[in-house]
Formats: C-alpha cells, sequence, structure tokens
C-alpha cells in the first residue's frame, strides 16, 4: 500500500536527524508528493529545517483526477496535506501526517492514517528500536517543538 508522508511527519524526523528511520519503518511503499518536498525546501531556506537528501523517498507527481482533489483538498488543509489526501483517494493509499485538521478530513474520506507516534511505534514492533531509543527519539522530537499527545510511547 502507497504510504503518503506530509511535512509534519518529515520534519519531526528530519529535526532529530532520523530520516533513515522512515524507509526502515514503512518500507518501499514510503511515498510524498512534490508539495510536500516544495514545503520542506521552504522551511530549510528558511533555517527551519535541516537539508535532507530524497534518493531514498518515492516523489509522486499528481496526475488526472488527483489535480481536482488536490485543488478541492487545498481549501480545507495546506498544500502538502491536500497533494498527499488526493493521491491517497486515487491510488488507494494511507496518509501519514500530524495535522489535526487534515487528519479528519482523512477520516471523513476514509483514508487510513497514522503519524510520528505510530511510525515510532512500528520500529519498536518490528525490532528496529527498542522501546527507550524510540522514547528517547520521542522526547528529542518534543525539544524540537513536535506536541505530541503522549511524553512516553507506553502510553498509548
Amino acid at each position: 500500500m502507497l504510504m503518503l508522508l506530509d511535512n509534519t511527519v518529515l520534519s519531526n524526523f528530519a529535526l532529530v536527524q532520523q530520516l533513515d528511520l522512515l524507509p526502515k519503518a514503512l518500507g518501499e511503499s514510503v511515498s510524498t508528493t512534490s508539495q510536500v518536498i516544495e514545503e520542506f525546501e521552504n522551511g530549510v531556506a528558511k533555517g527551519i529545517l535541516p537539508a535532507a537528501k530524497w534518493d531514498w523517498l518515492s516523489i509522486v507527481q499528481l496526475e488526472g483526477r488527483e489535480k481536482t482533489l488536490f485543488q478541492e483538498y487545498s481549501q480545507r488543509v495546506n498544500g502538502g496535506e491536500a497533494a498527499c489526501l488526493a493521491v491517497a483517494v486515487v491510488r488507494n493509499g494511507r496518509f501519514l501526517t500530524d495535522d489535526r485538521d487534515a487528519r479528519k478530513l482523512a477520516a471523513q474520506l476514509k483514508i487510513p492514517v497514522s503519524g510520528t507516534l505510530g511510525i515510532l511505534l512500528r520500529l519498536v514492533q518490528t525490532d528496529a528500536l527498542s522501546l527507550s531509543a524510540a522514547n528517547e527519539i520521542l522526547e528529542q522530537m518534543i525539544a524540537k517543538g513536535y506536541r505530541s499527545p503522549v511524553e512516553k510511547l507506553e502510553h498509548l
């Protein structure tokens, strides 16, 4: 299943220098859209995010009906989330975001959603990270501005 990352999730992992964990957690189906990469690169240009290489990430271009849905969804969420949602609808994908409004829209569209915490949990469940290592990463993310609903993964 196509897994579409938005900028909130990419940023959380980038800010703690852990982007390499995303393909470990999500496999080869991990993707994003050019709109998300543009948002991320704008953050890099502003000095908010560290520069990143995207050779591990499939970057999807909007096609056909996705462009129409993108315009529609852009009325409710920002461009990166709108693009991911459009692709998820048309290509039957899963959406990875921490943005509350985007998660609400995804639920209305019946698109499976997860986010930073789900990815960290998956890394623990697949033994790619120990629980303590995942909690340490979560703590670093929170220190960098991630508004996590929990301070420790065992609370989930």
